[in-house]
């Protein structure tokens, strides 16, 4: 192979590659792969998940987040209440314990963009901050999944707790 014929492969290979979110660290917390679905044209909601690993000796608290196609980002939590899901926004966030890891997921406690400026398509990385009581707000980029993701392809953390 020529080494213009290998570079042109290299070049390739990365336009093809899906992108994908990474690890990010300010203070003693620790964000691993934050992502999001596609969403159909037209929608206006999207919703956010990560997990977030506080490494430190005093708990932190995750209070909002953003998206940079969307209006507003809220914490919201999801939980059953005599056999039906309901969601509510937590204008406090949610606490984040010394040595635990907050994961939000499908199904669960996640951040929630509404006024969406354009759809969300799969294979696309949108930049967003997460922002917290005391490490402060955390640039980051959201991978986007297909429509029926159920989770993270690339959580490596360390035991995973829901807060």
């Amino acid at each position: 192979m020529t080494p213009k014929t290998m570079l042109l492969a290299l070049v390739l290979a990365s336009l093809t590659a899906p992108a994908v979110a990474g690890s990010y660290k300010q203070g003693a917390i620790e964000i691993e792969q934050p992502w999001t679905r596609a969403t159909p044209k037209g929608a206006k909601t999207a919703a956010g998940y990560v997990a977030i690993k506080n490494t430190g000796n005093t708990p932190d608290r995750l209070t909002g987040g953003s998206l940079a196609v969307a209006g507003i980002g809220q914490i919201h939590e999801m939980k059953m209440e005599g056999g039906v899901m309901k969601m509510r926004p937590l204008p406090d966030g949610l606490e984040i314990k010394p040595g635990e890891t907050l994961e939000l997921k499908p199904g669960g406690d996640h951040l929630m963009f509404t006024g969406l400026k354009a759809p969300l398509i799969q294979g696309q990385t949108i930049k967003g901050t997460l922002t917290f009581a005391d490490a402060g707000t955390v640039d980051v980029t959201f991978d986007v999944k297909g429509v029926g993701t159920a989770g993270g392809d690339h959580m490596h953390m360390d035991q995973m707790q829901r807060h």
